[in-house]
């Protein structure tokens, strides 16, 4: 396998830090399709981009994605490398998916979630998530897509969160109402954060 090749492996699928259902470190690694297949618990993070206007931005899920496909979800959303730190996977997944540079003391950490999801292709996903949220400040037209993951990037007025009807054929599935309380997140800490902590 040429360099080329293993890398492409490599950003398919990773290796991954093994937790207890209790969300503790097992000392142990898994690839991400062996903790998807034996529904070994892992890490991910989210995070939710708003802005001042009352919008959050959203990304479709490439139609090639083996769950969830061509669902709007979270801004960002990606999986802890195995040794990778939780804070250095928000910013990379963020530069990765939508192209926007950001730093630590941009990102507010608003929870610490356990979902446990059987898809109807057979994934496990057993994960604990890391949430936050940022202001955006950046014009949705300097984002960039990342080819194979996203396919549309949108702006969408905060009561898209609220509006259940839509969810299951237009959004991921609202599971554990967990849109709610990335609403109530963002009213009640994003939107009185100071200017001057904004991302850019």
């Amino acid at each position: 396998m040429n360099p080329a090749s293993a890398g492409f492996f490599f950003s398919m699928d990773e290796f991954l830090d093994i937790l207890t259902p209790e969300g503790k470190s097992t000392g142990k690694t898994a690839l991400k399709s062996e903790a998807h297949k034996k529904g070994l618990f892992h890490a991910t993070i989210h995070v939710w981009f708003y802005t001042d206007d009352k919008k959050v931005l959203l990304q479709k899920r490439a139609s090639v994605k083996k769950v969830f496909p061509n669902l709007w979800d979270v801004s960002v959303a990606g999986h802890i490398g195995a040794g990778e730190s939780i804070i250095n996977t928000a910013i990379r997944e963020t530069k990765e998916e939508i192209g926007l540079d950001i730093i630590e003391n941009q990102l507010i950490k608003i929870g610490y979630r356990k979902d446990e999801i059987i898809h109807p292709n057979g994934i496990l996903d057993n994960e604990f998530k890391n949430i936050f949220i940022c202001k955006l400040t950046e014009p949705i037209s300097n984002l960039t897509m990342q080819a194979g993951e996203v396919d549309d990037l949108q702006l969408f007025d905060i009561s898209i969160l609220k509006n259940t009807i839509k969810h299951g054929n237009f959004m991921v599935s609202n599971i554990n109402n967990y849109y709610d309380f990335i609403y109530d997140k963002i009213y009640s800490i994003g939107f009185s954060k100071k200017e001057s902590d904004n991302c850019p």
